[in-house]
């Protein structure tokens, strides 16, 4: 029996784990594409627990889980009994004795970790206010897919220092490579929240330009992350300045890739130019989501497999 494995931010795994994990992506990404069947997850369940809207997460998962050959339970909290006030740690006893798996989209960071500190079942964030690992499992394997070993590489990140952010520059630390960020005044990157050991993978920049200048990747996210909607009027103002355009991208290495984890507002944080243009990955970005899980969720059960 495989022991008892957790991803809750991306620093949860090793660099090889994370290797292994972007070499069974491939594997799987590709049996995909040719329609070759590959269910080592039969008769397995995952229960989906979702405090959040999702449109990516929750189809990414549940068409990720059918096609290992499981089943996917959607649950709302609106409509369980956690939106009645049940404890998490209860919860999580009754939850994780019913099913193999766990996906959790919810606020604060604290609510994945009680719940995994209480499950006899691997549980994965899908999303929390403070990290969003599965999303950077897709963005750098999709780097990967058109640029080679991202090791080495720079990465700018311009706009709001949120979960993505975060989880941008643990994978930094893990992977060995460099990220800059460029916020507004007011919304830089906090390292301890970060979760972050060390402050050698990445730069603060005043100047967005400064940051892109010859990165080997830029990405960026909506500037009002889900929660903090009433900060919308105020962000707008403050992040005026840091949308991705035309001349940021020029900025970059020729070969730059342009990356967003999606849902955009053109025109806000990336022009229309940019994220429809010949440098924007997001499509491939988006699908790998699946891969990517699919890899992530069959590590967890079974460990690292050799076919």
């Amino acid at each position: 029996m495989n022991k008892l494995r957790h991803f809750l931010q991306f620093n949860d795994l090793s660099r090889d784990d994370i290797d292994y994990l972007f070499a069974r992506t491939r594997i799987i990404k590709d049996r995909f594409k040719r329609y070759v069947r590959h269910m080592p997850l039969l008769d397995r369940t995952l229960v989906m627990i979702f405090e959040k809207a999702s449109t990516r997460t929750r189809l990414s998962f549940e068409a990720g889980m059918h096609q290992l050959g499981g089943a996917a339970i959607y649950l709302n909290t609106r409509d369980t009994q956690l939106g009645r006030g049940e404890p998490v740690e209860d919860a999580a006893q009754v939850i994780s004795r019913m099913c193999d798996l766990v996906m959790i989209r919810t606020f604060e960071q604290t609510i994945v970790e009680r719940f995994a500190s209480n499950s006899r079942v691997p549980v994965i964030n899908g999303l929390t206010n403070e990290y969003h690992p599965c999303q950077i499992l897709a963005d750098i394997f999709t780097f990967i897919e058109h640029r080679g070993s991202i090791r080495g590489k720079t990465v700018a990140w311009i706009g709001d220092s949120n979960n993505v952010c975060n989880t941008w520059l643990q994978a930094a630390e893990v992977l060995d490579f460099q990220v800059r960020v460029s916020t507004p005044p007011g919304y830089e990157v906090e390292p301890e929240r970060a979760g972050l050991h060390s402050q050698g993978h990445f730069e603060q920049f005043v100047d967005p330009m400064q940051a892109a200048k010859g990165a080997d990747l830029v990405t960026t996210d909506v500037w009002t992350s889900m929660g903090f909607e009433a900060e919308n009027e105020a962000r707008a103002k403050a992040f005026a300045d840091w949308m991705v355009d035309e001349d940021m991208m020029r900025q970059a290495n020729p070969k730059a890739l342009f990356m967003h984890c999606l849902p955009a507002h053109r025109g806000e944080e990336v022009s229309a130019g940019v994220i429809d243009g010949p440098q924007s990955v997001v499509w491939d970005e988006a699908e790998n989501r699946l891969h990517a899980q699919k890899a992530l969720m069959e590590f967890l059960l079974l460990g690292r497999l050799k076919d």
